[in-house]
């Protein structure tokens, strides 16, 4: 078949994708499917090698990324019953005071937390971010909004064990501890200036408090998180338990991403040691950063709690699982047609059109679909294979696939309606805080990938 052809059907399948998806409403798994088979067999590989090709993407994804994504949900999970992220927020409030948290608050939600299944994770952390808000003056809900936003979906993409950046490491077969670095390296400015440059336009006038914040609720301030006010500088909620220190409750979190850095620091070195090699590997290291987060839970919550959060984490992880799945299957069918020949005479040495190529076509794939996770592995999955034709290193279009499909995060998104609903906003308001916040995020992102390039 001609190369042509191949562009051609390709184009075509990602279309149907969409499709499906926007106009009728087909569930992102049963469409990817879809799209994957109509691709291998308008190619020409055939109805045996299409499905070979399918299941094979799967298997190999799940072999990557499945046991990971299943130990970060759960550990999860149990933090979340254990209030590990309401003490949090409360100390770093008063560590950095009201000023500061939004960037504070911002930061922790894109890093430290990314175990934390998303809309879980909004859910928790949008009420306390709601009660926050009145103590920053006229732009208090703007200013929280924007940066729980911009946090929020920063991480999925950027850090690991966030779902997007676990899908896309696996994809492009990028070591988890290379994407962890790279993927700090990142996040942290992005979240940093893409907060101050929104922040700053929604203060200068662009933020209306009577239009686009709707009245605050008497109940406000002790929201689903049973949040309270207890002066100008605390969050804090009644307990019956006793409370774990704030510390221990992230260490074996702390712990396994210390572990999974240590194992690229060796790979890096050269530096071979089987203890070391094991205790790195991330599948262990998640595992045990799981197990100790599940003795801390017995201790201070007990035995039956913890099985009930580890319950709801199976839950919760069936679906993402899936979905990330199917993304291996349209990218396995995608390097059986050779696409990433063809493509790569067109780009030759250029490494940032290639670069740029990723992030709008994940940035086009998020406006039609509104799924971050969805734009970003089929994006990636599309253009993998460009990375041995052009000597590219795989984290670059991984990180670049992660930075455009942040792109509009508009009225097709889950996140956009519980920000909406959450902090208090208007539908007007949520297009500024979250939609053009995050967009901008999206553009910042670029900048750190494209001087990332010039060294890699």
């Amino acid at each position: 078949m001609s190369d042509t052809a191949i562009l051609i059907n390709t184009a075509v399948a990602v279309a149907a994708i969409v499709v499906l998806i926007v106009r009728f409403r087909f569930n992102p798994v049963v469409a990817l499917v879809l799209g994957s088979c109509y691709l291998g067999l308008s190619a020409g590989l055939g109805a045996e090698e299409t499905v070979t090709a399918i299941t094979k993407g799967f298997g190999d994804i799940m072999a990557e990324i499945g046991l990971l994504i299943a130990f970060g949900v759960l550990m999860g999970a149990v933090l979340r019953d254990l209030r590990a992220i309401e003490r949090l927020v409360d100390a770093l409030l008063r560590a950095v005071g009201p000023r500061r948290i939004p960037h504070a608050m911002a930061l922790t939600v894109a890093t430290f937390l990314q175990s934390i299944f998303l809309d879980v994770l909004l859910v928790i952390s949008a009420p306390l971010a709601r009660a926050i808000a009145p103590k920053l003056g006229r732009y208090g809900t703007a200013r929280m909004a924007t940066a729980l936003a911009i946090g929020l979906e920063c991480g999925i993409v950027f850090t690991v064990p966030g779902v997007g950046a676990l899908a896309l490491a696996a994809l492009l077969h990028v070591p988890l501890g290379t994407y962890l670095f790279y993927g700090l390296v990142v996040v942290i400015p992005t979240v940093a200036i893409s907060i101050s440059v929104t922040t700053f336009a929604l203060t200068r006038g662009w933020w209306k408090p009577e239009v686009d914040e709707l009245p605050l609720p008497d109940t406000a301030a002790a929201p689903a998180a049973q949040v309270r006010s207890e002066g100008p500088g605390t969050l804090a909620a009644p307990s019956t338990r006793r409370q774990a220190p704030l510390l221990l409750l992230f260490t074996p979190l702390l712990v396994s991403l210390v572990l999974i850095a240590a194992g690229a620091l060796a790979d890096v070195l050269e530096w071979k040691n089987p203890v070391v090699s094991f205790l790195s590997s991330p599948v262990v290291a998640l595992m045990l950063g799981l197990v100790g987060t599940c003795f801390i839970g017995r201790r201070f919550i007990g035995q039956p709690a913890v099985e009930e959060s580890l319950g709801r984490g199976l839950r919760d992880s069936g679906q993402i699982l899936l979905l990330n799945g199917v993304g291996g299957c349209l990218a396995g069918v995608i390097q059986q047609t050779g696409l990433g020949d063809i493509l790569g005479k067109h780009f030759a040495a250029d490494t940032w059109a290639p670069l740029v190529l990723v992030w709008l076509m994940a940035a086009v794939l998020h406006v039609a679909v509104g799924s971050v996770t969805i734009s970003a592995i089929t994006s990636a999955g599309l253009l993998a294979p460009l990375a041995p034709v052009l000597g590219l290193d795989p984290v670059l279009i991984a990180l670049a696939a992660g930075a455009g499909s942040l792109f509009m995060v508009h009225l097709t998104s889950n996140t956009f309606w519980l920000l909406q609903s959450l902090l208090g906003q208007t539908t007007r308001g949520t297009l500024k805080t979250c939609s053009a916040g995050v967009s901008v995020a999206s553009v910042v992102a670029m900048g750190p990938v494209l001087a990332l390039s010039l060294v890699l």
